[in-house]
């Protein structure tokens, strides 16, 4: 019992906000561009500056961890290339593939990400080397994946490659952990006005991110490709975890470390996947049912995944 306990606090509270989110945008309270609004500032700012707070307000040199960050970009990798070939070879209808590849295998590990592991452990935990070894993997791939299943014919489109590039390179929170780096290898030491009002910006970014992520949520949606989301889903939340979780575990991952890998593997499929599919000339219903099935269903999976390994001692 005191397993399940630790599960649900650590997964329903995210959730609840997710739900008020949605009640307020149901009320009108909210509205589209305001969530398009909220959730532009969450990404450029609040986000980034979390993470840049919690970075640098740690000995950011001592938890680095090369087999760590390794591991998460290899298994992504793995994961990219396993299901775009599967997918290749399996799927019928040739218009969805990009989008069913790229909505089974990114996360999001930004977002719900932190959200679940600040909500365990009070900080980002071992997010930023989790984010430093997927997120880039995933724009690059993603534009790869989309363009060579695209209506452009299996051309890679060169413009969106560079962009996409650009995008990574000037990413808010890519940037705002190299900062944090920085200021922990440095030792630099925050005036009480700076570092509280650098907290008084974090302390909005998990539950602002995740009532904009519930104001956003469109229920219909998903059951407009009821079957292959359902695929989709089960790769994204079951399958993936199962594979590689173990190995994690071989390699001696525990506590945040482990969160976090579960947190790669079996997120939700991140928003932006709609976005940058229908940016690159794709329909975008498989992958907007997708953002919804499995942001619902993960309530179940991320809670299960979590009494599991706190059953086995492992977090």
């Amino acid at each position: 019992m005191e397993n399940l306990i630790f599960s649900l606090n650590a997964t329903i509270p995210v959730f609840l906000l997710m739900v008020l989110g949605y009640i307020l945008r149901r009320l009108r309270v909210v509205n589209e561009p305001f969530v398009n609004t909220l959730n532009s500032f969450n990404y450029k700012i609040t986000l980034p500056v979390l993470l840049f707070r919690d970075i640098a307000e740690s000995d950011f040199m001592s938890v680095w961890d090369t087999t760590y960050v390794l591991y998460c970009f290899l298994v992504t990798l793995i994961c990219i290339i396993i299901i775009w070939i599967l997918t290749t070879l399996c799927y019928r209808n040739r218009s969805q593939i990009g989008e069913f590849i790229q909505a089974s295998y990114r996360s999001s590990a930004a977002v719900l990400g932190i959200a679940f592991i600040q909500n365990i452990y009070g900080n980002s935990g071992m997010a930023p080397l989790m984010i430093i070894g997927t997120v880039p993997l995933y724009n690059v791939a993603a534009v790869l994946i989309l363009s060579f299943t695209g209506p452009t014919g299996g051309r890679l489109d060169k413009k969106r490659f560079l962009t996409s590039l650009h995008g990574i390179i000037t990413n808010p929170i890519i940037i705002g952990i190299l900062l944090g780096m920085i200021a922990s290898a440095s030792g630099v030491a925050f005036p009480f006005i700076v570092s509280k009002t650098i907290n008084n910006i974090s302390s909005l970014a998990t539950p602002l991110a995740l009532i904009g992520l519930g104001a956003g949520f469109e229920g219909r949606r998903a059951l407009q490709q009821i079957r292959p989301t359902m695929i989709c889903s089960a790769i994204k939340l079951i399958i993936q975890p199962l594979l590689f979780l173990p190995l994690a575990i071989y390699l001696g991952f525990t506590h945040e470390m482990l969160v976090a890998v579960l947190i790669m593997l079996g997120a939700p499929t991140t928003v932006s996947c709609y976005i940058m599919a229908k940016n690159m000339g794709h329909e975008g219903t498989l992958t907007s049912s997708v953002v919804v099935a499995t942001t619902f269903l993960s309530s179940v999976t991320i809670t299960t995944w979590l009494y599991v390994l706190k059953a086995m001692g492992l977090i």
